[in-house]
């Protein structure tokens, strides 16, 4: 248990550290190895703000089994994937700008930089069904079809999702995905892109780029800044 609190402590204090802050919103969340449940953040508080007595730990069938506070509606995002991903252990939802934005354009996401080499060959889903809260279990089940066995899920006029075996990995991903989303933003905002990455390439970099040991060391890069933005 108490790992699980404060790996989902550290998991908030590194998006947050990260910038993919919406105030009170989006959260990550992590895998119960005892139920079918999952550790999130309680529902209005920051990223940065998150401690171990503001986790709460949420059943798939919405019961908050401990903690004392409040769970985020969106909560099936979450429980709806692991369950369909044994494989997933952490789960990440934010509403950064870039991300919605790139999303409304409906064009690939191409690996222009190293971050967007995560997300190319094939491309990442779009979830469709809508863009209001995903505050059912139906609507949990049917993101998660879409993400599929992908690192990420966008969601126009929402934000993204993004899944990984573990906190660093999911993190990660967000992090990754958000700074690809907006390289590319700036990239067409000049009138380009005009090159990237062939598939040969952008493989040979997800290897060599984004391999465990580096998105570990981008996770501890930001555990330390988390920790520097601390009083």
């Amino acid at each position: 248990m108490k790992a699980e609190i404060d790996e989902t402590v550290r998991a908030s204090r590194a998006l947050a550290a990260a910038g993919l802050t919406d105030m009170v919103w989006g959260h990550a969340a992590i895998r119960d190895p005892g139920t079918d449940g999952v550790w999130m953040k309680g529902s209005g508080w920051g990223f940065e703000e998150i401690d171990a007595e503001r986790v709460v730990l949420v059943s798939r069938a919405g019961e908050v089994l401990h903690g004392d506070g409040r769970r985020h509606i969106e909560f099936p995002i979450h429980t709806e994937i692991m369950a369909r991903r044994p494989d997933v252990g952490c789960v990440v939802h934010t509403h950064a700008p870039a991300l919605s934005a790139f999303a409304s354009l409906d064009v690939p996401l191409r690996p222009i930089s190293h971050d967007g080499v995560v997300f190319c060959d094939p491309q990442l889903p779009r979830f469709t069904d809508t863009g209001a809260l995903i505050a059912t279990a139906e609507l949990g089940a049917g993101l998660a079809e879409t993400l599929g066995d992908a690192p990420a899920v966008l969601m126009p006029q929402h934000g993204a999702v993004t899944a990984g075996p573990d906190a660093p990995t999911a993190v990660m991903y967000a992090v990754l995905l958000e700074r690809a989303c907006r390289t590319q933003l700036m990239a067409m905002a000049a009138g380009g892109p005009k090159v990237w990455s062939d598939s040969e390439e952008a493989a040979f970099k997800r290897d060599q780029v984004w391999n465990p040991t580096q998105r570990e060391a981008g996770w501890n890069y930001l555990q330390r800044l988390a920790e520097r933005s601390t009083p």
